[in-house]
């Protein structure tokens, strides 16, 4: 799964010093719940919860790729693809609801899904993803109960923290993974010589593991009895004084140490290849990873870690007020939180945006795959939706943070995804819709392929996945200008799903719009043409398609084509009869609908369809209410982007704290219920959106303040569009990321902006929006370039322009010289 990744360096924040309560999470007693309380690290590809146990603490571990399903499994596999043609299917659909208007979900998913299981929910060869298993300390005589026990996860290092006394000596455990070395590391000591003991172990979740020990490593090896696929495990025990003994049922017993370290390392043989999916045996590889990792000092590795965890991770600073009391547990400031007026309440707000950041870094590095519905941590063996990859909203919100909050690099395994899915997507389109050209897949995936179907009536089908899908792609060149991931990575995998379009929509009989048919507005209603989300989806894929071949100046016939199919779509917006924005065609929105969808909003956001003051953003803002500020985790994040982008602040802020007092557990993980990390993603987004958008087109810009020019679609960046006035006294932020390639960072006071800080990655023009500089009295300010001297600008309309030069940085500074 190695490929390259390449990105413009970025100014990054000052790296921060020892943790603050911003970046800690603190607890009084172990966990004693998987769910609620453990604390999770992770390397992308290898994750474990931390309970910190006093007599015995437990590492709960996951390797990505271990799943079960896909070639070679139990009951087949076909990729989700109908197992005979079925010709006609589609079209007989389509005739249906251009007589009737509508469709039963039910009927639809017997003419074109898939037989599932009698399990609700169980598709034939889609698989679940593992638990790897548990790593187990068990130490003799620990004191019970402990004095002074403190258990932390301190987001800045990414290492967890177990602390306690037994009166006279005290004992501390710590554990990382580190993406650099490829493994999760612990370290047990104390603050006297002699006292380290414990017996590491290892209880595998997999039936028919074999473990072993021989000289300090313990050996997992075994295949899932499902598909056959190959795992392995190694973890190896290096002791400062003592002794070290192995024994004959798989344990290593440590005995009166100084100190000791293990460090553990996981692999399959799976590889991201269609349509076999496997690659090497894992022996060799883990094998040289703790190899690797055991050459080196504890502190070394540990260094290496935090080096490069900072690297992301410090990239962005946020004041926004916090302040709480000195050595707050966690779950006691969740428990206490009213909303965001006090500096406390802010204190797990700032905690919150920079835990989402924190869990993106620590579930998606590059060589991984993405992050699923929990990231990279799992404990059961048939997890709550398969921990798949759900693509009517879930897997694209995991990625939501990367871009805007500096995480450029996080969002590589997603890209490779996309990549893989192109080949069995290719045989689905031709399989399924006789499509000559181009890729599809559905509502959900899995890592070997799945791009066909299965047949629950309310989320099997989501053709238009393959558009929301390659979004991302484009929003990566938006926001690093690089022309050269646009060309070879975004722009083929864009251009596949818009010929997928070109050929798969439906003229309309009632007006003659292309729409898309059948299409469903996830996951309520019936069946119908044109279901508001589909053609907000196709319409923002092909004008992101259009923009691209333009920038790239080539493939002229097929941007004709897409510009002909964008000018007879159905845009997807519609006002109905009670100021509503339409989820349908027709006008079928009641006002007591609460459903946790608001998919017809798609073209607020994610979108750029609707901007904020328009007919259509009012009509959103009435669905949006008419909704309400309920629903499961994951809804209310969703919510917070939609308020922030209305720029409704306060709102916002209002959707934020309904998800820390309802829809956040005691390790500040989101819950759907069950637990769904995507919830903690859309979030730390939506607070990024607060603070700065830039999501607004304008003409395409040119460089240094020139003409026009190949540069790609210009954008405002608009500072503080939605600050709430819980946060408005007083606050600051450093190294938020706009589209343009720029880099941002504002001071405010009372709600207005004082600083503004931009650096230029690529030289476009910076048209900046703040109530700084508006008309008819904008407030005094100037510009100034990294080296204090003026910068030229213009100010219109509220909007400032600022030809820029790469690598350049600029101030706007409120108040005279």
């Amino acid at each position: 799964m190695s490929r390259k990744y390449t990105r413009r360096p970025v100014v990054a924040a000052p790296t921060p010093g020892p943790a603050t309560t911003t970046h800690l999470l603190r607890y009084d007693k172990p966990a004693a719940d998987w769910e609620r309380e453990a604390l999770p690290i992770g390397n992308g590809a290898l994750g474990a919860k931390v309970f910190g146990g006093v007599a015995r603490d437990q590492l709960q571990l996951n390797e990505k790729s271990l799943w079960t399903g896909g070639p070679g499994s139990a009951e087949g596999y076909d990729h989700g693809d109908w197992p005979k043609p079925r010709p006609g299917a589609i079209t007989g659909v389509r005739e249906i609801i251009d007589q009737k208007g509508a469709m039963d979900p039910g009927e639809v998913s017997r003419r074109l899904g898939n037989p599932r299981y009698a399990t609700v929910g169980k598709v034939p060869g889609f698989g679940d993803y593992q638990n790897f298993g548990d790593l187990f300390l068990d130490i003799p005589g620990a004191p019970a109960p402990p004095t002074a026990y403190r258990r932390t996860l301190d987001l800045a290092d990414a290492v967890a923290t177990v602390s306690y006394s037994d009166g006279r000596t005290r004992f501390t455990r710590e554990y990382f993974a580190s993406h650099p070395g490829g493994v999760i590391a612990g370290r047990v000591c104390a603050d006297r010589p002699g006292e380290v003991s414990f017996t590491l172990s290892f209880n595998s979740a997999q039936p028919g593991t074999s473990v072993t020990a021989k000289d300090g490593r313990l050996l997992i090896r075994g295949a899932l009895a499902d598909n056959g696929l190959r795992y392995e495990g190694q973890a190896q025990v290096l002791t400062s004084g003592g002794t070290r003994t192995d024994t004959d049922d798989g344990r290593v017993v440590v005995t009166g140490a100084d100190s000791a370290t293990f460090v553990f390392s996981a692999g399959t043989d799976y590889a991201a290849i269609f349509p076999g999916y496997r690659g090497d045996d894992p022996h060799a590889r883990v094998t040289a990873a703790v190899d690797r990792a055991a050459e080196l000092t504890y502190s070394d590795l540990r260094r290496a870690h935090v080096a490069d965890h900072r690297a992301l991770f410090a990239r962005v600073r946020l004041d926004i007020g916090q302040h709480a009391p000195a050595a707050s547990p966690t779950d006691e400031l969740l428990a206490s939180y009213t909303g965001g007026a006090s500096p406390a309440d802010r204190a797990l707000e700032a905690l919150y945006f920079a835990y989402g950041r924190y869990l993106l870094i620590a579930s998606s590095r590059p060589g991984s795959l993405p992050a699923n519905l929990q990231g990279v941590w799992n404990n059961s063996n048939t997890p709550p939706w398969n921990a798949d990859y759900h693509t009517n909203i879930n897997v694209q919100m995991n990625y939501w943070p990367a871009e805007p909050t500096n995480l450029a690099e996080t969002v590589h395994p997603y890209h490779a995804f996309i990549q893989d899915l192109r080949a069995p997507g290719r045989r689905t389109a031709r399989s399924m819709f006789g499509a000559e050209e181009g890729w599809v897949v559905h509502q959900n995936t899995n890592p070997f392929g799945f791009t066909g179907v299965h047949d629950w009536p309310t989320s099997f089908w989501m053709p238009e996945a393959n558009g929301w899908l390659v979004q991302q792609l484009y929003e990566r060149y938006l926001f690093g200008r690089d022309e050269d991931f646009l060309r070879r990575t975004a722009y083929p995998a864009m251009k596949e799903a818009a010929q997928f379009w070109l050929a798969n929509l439906h003229t309309d009989p009632r007006d003659g719009k292309l729409v898309v048919s059948p299409s469903y507005s996830p996951e309520q209603g019936d069946f119908t043409a044109g279901a508001s989300m589909a053609q907000q989806i196709v319409h923002d894929l092909l004008v992101n398609v259009i923009e691209a071949s333009e920038v790239l100046d080539t493939d002229d016939e097929f941007r004709t084509r897409a510009q002909a199919a964008l000018a007879g779509l159905d845009a997807g917006l519609r006002i109905g009869s009670w100021g509503q924005l339409q989820e349908w065609k027709a006008d079928l929105d009641s006002r007591t609908n609460t459903h946790r969808h608001v998919s017809h909003l798609f073209a607020l956001h994610p979108g750029r369809q609707i901007e904020a003051g328009s007919a259509y953003a009012d009509a959103a803002r009435v669905s949006l209410t008419a909704r309400g500020d309920g629903g499961t985790g994951w809804s209310k994040a969703w919510k917070i982007n939609f308020w922030a982008r209305l720029r409704d602040g306060d709102h916002a802020a209002k959707m934020l704290a309904e998800q820390l007092k309802s829809s956040t557990l005691p390790n500040l993980w989101d819950t759907h219920p069950p637990f769904q990390i995507d919830g903690n993603f859309g979030a730390t987004a939506g607070i990024a959106e607060m603070l700065l958008q830039s999501h607004e087109r304008h003409e395409r810009d040119g460089r240094d303040g020139g003409p026009a020019g190949p540069s790609g679609p210009g954008v405002i960046v608009d500072v503080l569009p939605a600050l709430p006035s819980a946060w408005a006294e007083h606050g600051s932020y450093d190294g938020l990321r706009a589209r343009g390639d720029f880099t941002v960072g504002v001071d405010w006071r009372r709600g207005a902006a004082t600083e503004i800080r931009i650096a230029s990655g690529s030289g476009v023009t910076a048209k900046l929006r703040s109530p700084l500089f508006a008309s008819p009295h904008p407030a005094p300010f100037r510009v100034v370039r990294g080296d204090g001297k003026p910068a030229g600008h213009v100010v219109n309309d509220g909007v400032l322009t600022l030809p820029t030069r790469a690598g350049e940085r600029y101030r706007i500074v409120a108040g005279r010289q």
